[in-house]
């Protein structure tokens, strides 16, 4: 569930003054990953690598408490639980979003992952739980390695969003380039920081 909360008695009083009605509060970081990890599990288990790396970023996302508050409509709300968006590819060719609540538990998450990919992609209808869990948005663009990308502040979607192409194979390990961009409203470079460095490590504990 979400509830709106009082900016000026929150951990993100100044920042909500300074950024808010900023004309581009959006902030950009890029960092290469070791995912040999997750390349090395998802061959091993036949599991999706998107799905793991969905996993890993909603593990990385629930310890920074930054995460379950955003900006939406000029006001500041809180949430109580997280969900990861994927983009998936319908059966006319075209694409949906779709989000899975996250879960702790890897083949729960991966059940859920399955199911409602499939059902998006069949029905070519959006998987939408931004009402009650603060989104993180993804998209993987498989077709092509990149060296990042910066996504478009429309004004209305303030949510994080993290970026990925193909990985890359150097010296028998596995890199993936990613851009995560985030509301300066919601959290500071330092908490951007953290989350990266959680995801990495995040990624070196899948087994």
């Amino acid at each position: 569930m979400k509830k709106e909360i009082d900016p000026k008695t929150s951990s993100r009083a100044m920042a909500f003054e300074l950024w808010m009605k900023a004309p581009n509060p959006m902030v950009t970081f890029f960092k290469t990953l070791d995912v040999t990890a997750l390349v090395r599990v998802s061959k091993r288990k036949g599991m999706k690598f998107n799905m793991l790396m969905d996993h890993c970023i909603g593990k990385a996302a629930v310890i920074v408490k930054e995460f379950y508050i955003l900006p939406v409509g000029g006001k500041l709300m809180q949430y109580d639980s997280i969900a990861v968006n994927t983009i998936v590819k319908n059966k006319n060719g075209e694409v949906n979003s779709c989000d899975i609540l996250f879960s702790d538990d890897l083949k729960a998450f991966n059940k859920e992952y399955l199911k409602y990919t499939s059902q998006v992609a069949e029905s070519c209808q959006d998987r939408d739980l931004s009402e009650n869990c603060m989104v993180i948005g993804t998209s993987a663009i498989i077709d092509t390695e990149i060296d990042g990308a910066v996504g478009m502040y429309s004004g209305i979607f303030n949510n994080p969003f993290i970026i990925w192409g193909r990985y890359k194979k150097k010296c028998f390990r596995y890199y993936l380039t990613i851009s995560f961009q985030f509301h300066h409203t919601q959290m500071d470079g330092a908490h951007a920081g953290k989350f990266l460095e959680n995801l990495q490590n995040e990624i070196n504990r899948m087994k």
